[in-house]
């Protein structure tokens, strides 16, 4: 806790705003820096999951962070240009005003174990790309990912321009406490209300990325779009924050949904040398434990691959849809993040909608119809942090598209322009001109 408060304030101390072109070295430095750790992060990954396709460690730890410094780097002259303002020339006369974007200063990162570099560096892309300073608190959850990260910045960053803390549960919530000018949270909903009252004492701006039941709306079941939903569950066993959480099923074609996943999965793909670890042994004995209060509610619990079994030293767990369960069990009462998926039927699309808006607004939403007029009625009644229409989770790794949550799934976005405005100070400014009536606010006013 002592270095973290010696290194808040080291860069508070040493701020100043960046140029234009050494934003974009700092945004070059972090790409290149991943690319070249790959073999050692994706060793690092394989060690915190027990199990974790390198391949999928490229795609997102590695890729997908510098894609996102990339594109960053390409469009930061646009970003930081001013934006201009109307201002009314009866007023104003021959004033201008504008937008002009600053950096907030010092800010922390708070980053989940799911994508431990992808989720504490993507941010970081979008942080740099604004001209801030920034420390990042890894989850103890990932030890050797968390670890690897502190070593990688501190080889590749001044600390007191970027840092990494390392730590369990006292340092997080010290972390909370820091006055930042701005704090990123990722993870769950409990915690990220113990953040946010945290922050509150200092006032400090806070985005908060929570997850939550992310429905996909499935009016025409077929094989393309099963093989969208199997697939997106299959990434990472689950274990990613807009995952589909439940199906919503014509109850005329929850046969056809059954049949066509089980033919999904024994077409091999879903192939269990690529399933991906459950992150701790307590996650997973919770996962299990869903799936036999399911059970024992009388509910149909299919296994999709026949005769395929938990592994406990790989702590993997094969796809297993959960058909019609109630309510009130923990399955459909929490976020389920692991390769579990509940299937609920309806009579009436309007009742599917009508469903997803009782409960809290998701962070993803997904609907499956080759007919637009309906994804449309779907996406205008039903509200989300991001959506996708025949597909799952795309919303939330395009380098150029926003992402968060709202209400219980979050608030705030990084990511493209609305990251880098995010992290921003957008300082309106007034330049007086001539010919302006701004003397008659003056008194005395007779």
């Amino acid at each position: 806790m002592a270095d973290l408060r010696a290194v808040f304030d080291d860069q508070r101390r040493a701020f100043r705003t960046p140029t234009l072109d050494e934003r974009r070295e700092h945004l070059g430095r972090l790409a290149a820096m991943v690319v070249r750790a790959r073999p050692r992060i994706e060793q690092a990954m394989a060690a915190d999951f027990t199990v974790h396709p390198a391949q999928l460690t490229a795609m997102t730890e590695v890729f997908g962070v510098a894609g996102q410094a990339a594109y960053a780097a390409e469009q930061l002259p646009a970003w930081t240009a001013p934006q201009q303002r109307f201002a009314d020339p009866a007023f104003a006369g021959t004033a201008t005003a504008a937008i002009e974007y600053q950096p907030k200063g010092v800010l922390g990162i708070m980053a989940p174990w799911n994508f431990p570099f992808l989720l504490s560096l993507g941010p970081l892309a979008d942080m740099l790309a604004a001209g801030n300073r920034v420390i990042i608190k890894p989850s103890e959850v990932a030890p050797a990912c968390a670890e690897l990260l502190r070593e990688l910045v501190a080889d590749t960053f001044a600390p007191d321009h970027v840092a990494v803390v390392c730590g369990g549960v006292d340092l997080a919530k010290e972390f909370a406490t820091l006055p930042w000018d701005h704090l990123l949270y990722t993870g769950n909903s409990a915690v990220g209300r113990e953040v946010a009252m945290a922050a509150a004492r200092n006032l400090t701006p806070l985005t908060l990325e929570l997850g939550g039941k992310n429905p996909a709306i499935v009016p025409t079941v077929d094989a393309e779009s099963v093989a969208q939903i199997i697939g997106n569950k299959a990434v990472k066993s689950g274990q990613v924050c807009i995952a589909p959480d439940y199906c919503l099923v014509p109850a005329t074609q929850a046969a056809d949904f059954i049949d066509l996943a089980r033919a999904h999965v024994a077409a091999g793909y879903t192939a269990s040398p690529d399933c991906t670890g459950i992150i701790t042994g307590r996650h997973l004995d919770r996962l299990l434990a869903m799936l036999d209060e399911a059970r024992d509610h009388g509910h149909r619990v299919i296994t999709l691959e026949p005769g395929a079994e938990t592994d406990r030293a790989t702590r993997r767990i094969p796809l297993t849809l959960v058909i019609d369960p109630d309510d009130e069990l923990q399955i459909m009462r929490e976020e389920i993040f692991g390769p579990i998926l509940p299937v609920k039927t309806y009579r009436t699309l309007d009742e599917a909608i009508a469903y997803v808006n009782a409960g809290d607004r998701p962070l993803g939403l997904y609907v499956f119809t080759p007919d637009a007029a309906v994804a449309r009625h779907v996406l205008d009644r039903t509200i989300s942090g991001g959506a996708c229409v025949n597909t799952c989770a795309v919303q939330g790794v395009l380098p150029s598209l926003g992402f968060g949550g709202t209400g219980m799934s979050g608030y705030g976005r990084h990511r493209g322009i609305e990251g880098f405005r995010e992290f921003s100070n957008q300082r309106g400014v007034f330049t007086r001109g001539q010919a302006d009536t701004i003397n008659t606010f003056f008194p005395p006013y007779t």
